[in-house]
């Protein structure tokens, strides 16, 4: 069983993540999402993102087009995108947008708030895991506490009774906050994108990456390196 509810929270529906990337992105901050699997259930509270459209952003994995690897970005809003990074590291994405409009966000960084001991055994497997500050602290981290693989590429995380499902903070979609440059605790922050080298992972064009102020669990940001993501 999946983690309830809590009542300041809801299940989107198809509409709320048929939105621009950016505003998912804002609104996937703060989110429940949890993974149901024989062993155990683990949910994560959101606390980095990284939005990636379509052709028109440089740093996507769709800028040239959908491919047999980047195809679950073009399905409807609402499902997971799943890709192994330099063939060692899984990183997960929720797509956002209409169908054929390929766009995702990715998930960066997040608290465990529950299913902790799991969540430890599996990174403890994995590498080494420390403290609870570093369960899913990174892509990678964050893949490995959840127990989510490439094989749950395509996922529909609206499917009620899937092992996957997302719940998200607010009665209303709000999008990007026009004070999201305030470093306050809990403020939406803005910055560029984590290893994303061109025009994509320049911060003023696209300061995609966005997290939550005072958040432990965010994690470090790196220079750019030689590879687009």
């Amino acid at each position: 069983m999946s983690a309830a509810v809590s009542p300041a929270q809801h299940e989107p529906d198809l509409a709320w993540f048929a939105r621009p990337v950016l505003d998912v992105a804002a609104d996937l901050l703060g989110a429940h999402l949890t993974h149901s699997a024989p062993e155990g259930s683990v949910t994560l509270r959101l606390t980095e993102v990284e939005a990636y459209g379509g052709l028109d952003d440089p740093g996507s994995h769709a800028a040239r087009g959908v491919t047999l690897r980047n195809r679950s970005m073009a399905l409807p809003g609402g499902h997971l995108y799943a890709y192994r990074h330099l063939g060692l590291h899984t990183c997960l994405n929720v797509v956002a947008g209409p169908e054929g409009s390929p766009s995702a966000v990715l998930l960066r960084g997040a608290e465990v708030i529950d299913g902790e001991p799991l969540a430890l055994a599996r990174r403890t497997e994995r590498g080494v895991a420390k403290t609870a500050r570093d369960l899913a602290r990174g892509p990678a981290r964050l893949a490995v506490a959840l127990g989510v693989g490439v094989d749950h590429d395509g996922v529909d995380l609206l499917e009620r009774g899937g092992c996957l499902t997302l719940a998200v903070c607010g009665s209303q979609p709000t999008g990007v906050p026009a004070d999201a440059s305030v470093d306050l605790p809990g403020a939406v922050m803005r910055g560029p994108r984590v290893g994303v080298s061109g025009l994509g992972g320049d911060g003023e064009l696209f300061p995609w990456r966005l997290w939550l102020a005072g958040e432990p669990t965010v994690s470090a940001y790196r220079a750019v390196s030689p590879r687009r993501r």
